[in-house]
């Protein structure tokens, strides 16, 4: 067995089903839905006399659900995120005149862009002025 495709197999399988599910639960339906199952939970409220137990099932139910949610929300912005810095990369690569520097920022430490940062600012004021 070929162990050295499986972690790619898992990544491409992971990112298939994140990019399905923020898909799924990112429309208004799954909103729509959840809405009723809370509806229904408070209408059940009542009937099992607020008990602890009917609060332990909600407060159960959405842990779980968020602390999924929170991966695959995570997965997306940072899919997207890459994304959206190779194309800014791409853009600047391919404008003449820009500067070269301004790609791959992400990886410049705090120091160094708080100093791009106010290289920056110095431009933007000296281009208000004229």
């Amino acid at each position: 067995m070929d162990t050295t495709s499986t972690p790619s197999r898992i990544h491409a399988w992971f990112r298939h089903f994140a990019h399905q599910m923020s898909n799924l639960v990112g429309n208004p339906w799954s909103f729509f839905i959840a809405a009723l199952i809370i509806i229904g939970w408070a209408a059940c409220g009542p009937i099992f006399k607020f008990s602890d137990t009917w609060q332990l099932v909600i407060n159960t139910g959405t842990t779980i659900v968020t602390f999924l949610m929170v991966f695959l929300i995570q997965n997306t912005q940072n899919r997207d995120a890459k994304s959206f810095h190779l194309k800014l990369d791409e853009l600047i690569r391919a404008i003449h005149g820009a500067r070269n520097k301004m790609i791959k920022l992400d990886d410049l430490s705090d120091e160094e862009l708080a100093e791009l940062r106010k290289q920056l600012d110095r431009l933007s004021q000296k281009g208000a002025t004229k």
